[in-house]
């Protein structure tokens, strides 16, 4: 990549070494969903998301709308924080498999619905969330 701008709303979480690479933009304390034209002023091609106690549609607009014509996204879809709260059990655990299914259908459709976006697939990530928790990895791009 040419230029990478890292974005967290917390601060020293970026590794050391990323850290130094000049190619990295940090953008600690910043709040994706208010992400501008004045942090980020080239449009993106590619955008990645993890973000926790926050839904993706929540955090995701303003980063989108300042992708390139043709763009991809890779995000984590984490059913802790997009489940209603009767659908989190003990622990902040979602274990029903279908509530699991909801969440990356409710995403899925989301990121549909985004001008220009496509989802091409969802999988489920092989590395689980606190307390066991499964994620899904949604893959999608822009194409004009």
């Amino acid at each position: 990549a040419a230029r990478v701008h890292a974005v967290d709303v917390g601060r020293g979480q970026l590794a050391w070494k990323l850290r130094q690479d000049p190619r990295v933009v940090v953008h600690e304390g910043t709040n994706a969903r208010y992400l501008s034209r004045g942090e980020i002023p080239e449009p993106v091609d590619f955008v990645t998301c993890d973000a926790s106690f926050i839904g993706l549609a929540t955090v995701l607009p303003a980063t989108l709308a300042l992708t390139a014509e043709r763009a991809q996204l890779v995000a984590l879809i984490k059913p802790q924080f997009e489940a209603g709260p009767g659908e989190v059990g003990k622990g902040g655990v979602v274990r029903d498999p279908a509530i699991h299914r909801a969440v990356c259908e409710r995403i899925a459709g989301w990121v549909e619905a985004q001008p220009g976006w496509h989802v091409v697939g969802i999988a489920e990530s092989p590395i689980t969330g606190p307390a066991g928790n499964r994620e899904f990895l949604i893959y999608a791009r822009r194409e004009g």
